[in-house]
């Protein structure tokens, strides 16, 4: 079996919000879908949404939770002025900035935002690291 992860799927308070914020706020591709839940292709894998109770119920947990989940997503970028669009991009389109894109202690550029919903996302620079379709690709 070879590793991967498929999809991603971030349980959402409010689907319409945070249908707006990855589809128009960041641009990401939307793919038709049932209407309690929203897939987005991604370079390889996919971006789902579903209903923060909904999900729980589906996986027999309990919804309550809040704070530092534990996680981070990330995108990494081609340039540090990717990141900083990037970054820019989230927080117009209703993110929150957590940190701003600056230089890492380890060579590359990074920040921080979260989603409408709290998920913490990482956009990165890494000048040792790009794993990327094109060297323009953000």
């Amino acid at each position: 079996m070879k590793a991967r992860i498929s999809m991603v799927t971030l349980a959402v308070r409010d689907l319409a919000v945070a249908i707006k914020f990855y589809e128009k706020g960041l641009g990401l591709p939307r793919m038709d879908s049932p209407p309690e839940v929203a897939f987005f292709t991604l370079n390889g894998t996919w971006l789902g949404l579903y209903g923060r109770d909904d999900l729980a119920r589906d996986a027999g947990l309990s919804p309550q939770g809040q704070g530092f989940e534990g996680f981070s997503l990330a995108h990494n970028v081609g340039s540090e002025g990717q990141a900083d669009e990037l970054v820019a991009q989230a927080v117009s389109a209703g993110g929150t900035l957590v940190k701003a894109p600056h230089k890492a202690f380890w060579g590359g550029y990074v920040g921080y935002f979260k989603d409408p919903d709290g998920h913490l996302w990482e956009v990165a620079y890494n000048p040792f690291f790009w794993v990327g379709p094109s060297d323009d690709a953000a």
